[in-house]
């Protein structure tokens, strides 16, 4: 399974290596987190339940996981191209959508 996740999250890095403004965390979203955030594990999005105990960790600890990888997670999604503003933007988007 974690294999598959780290072929599938590769993908998704390869097909929307696009820059997105990084003032724009949707759009960075949708390019490059997307894919295992709501296909393969749709709680990861959006479910106060599942992101409670992360929250409480505070969004420098958020930023971290996503730039050095955490589980599952290549670092930086698997996208070397995205920034580290653009990984701030994303990450502040996902927390406004938390239920």
């Amino acid at each position: 399974m974690k294999l598959m996740a780290i072929t599938i999250t590769s993908l998704v890095a390869l097909l929307g290596s696009g820059q997105a403004s990084a003032a724009d965390g949707k759009a960075v979203f949708d390019k490059a987190c997307v894919g295992c955030h709501t296909v393969l594990s749709p709680k990861m999005t959006g479910d106060m339940a599942n992101w409670e105990p992360r929250l409480k960790l505070g969004n420098d600890a958020l930023f971290a996981s996503v730039i050095k990888g955490k589980g599952a997670m290549l670092p930086r999604s698997g996208n070397a191209s995205l920034t580290d503003a653009d990984i701030k933007a994303a990450v502040d988007y996902m927390v406004t959508q938390i239920k």
